[in-house]
């Protein structure tokens, strides 16, 4: 699996628009396992982003699907900018969806 952990900086007072967004534009995404959007309680402007793919081409696949390369330009003037952006191999944990392909069960 390949994973992605992530934070961005909405421009002032864009924070709660950028975050729907982010969570609209999680539909259908082939390769996804887990995608999770979450507001930083400590920082008013920063988000964070948890992502799990079967592997790093399904996530690198996704970026050219259309309704996602819409949903980069309609965020892209909310984006005051990325504080980090780290790569993982996720092992599994409660939640995760993992199909048979990728090596594990599919729970749901």
């Amino acid at each position: 699996m390949y994973g992605l952990i992530g934070k961005m900086r909405a421009t002032p007072g864009k924070r709660e628009e950028l975050l729907q967004l982010l969570l609209e534009a999680t539909d259908s995404m082939p390769g996804c396992l887990n995608y999770i959007v979450a507001r930083d309680p400590a920082d008013t402007t920063a988000i964070w982003v948890t992502e799990v793919w079967i592997d790093a081409a399904s996530h690198k696949a996704s970026l050219q699907l259309p309704h996602v390369q819409e949903a980069i330009a309609r965020a892209r003037p909310m984006v005051a900018g990325f504080d980090f952006q780290f790569e993982t191999e996720p092992a599994g944990g409660y939640g995760l969806n993992q199909p048979a392909e990728a090596g594990g069960e599919v729970r749901g």
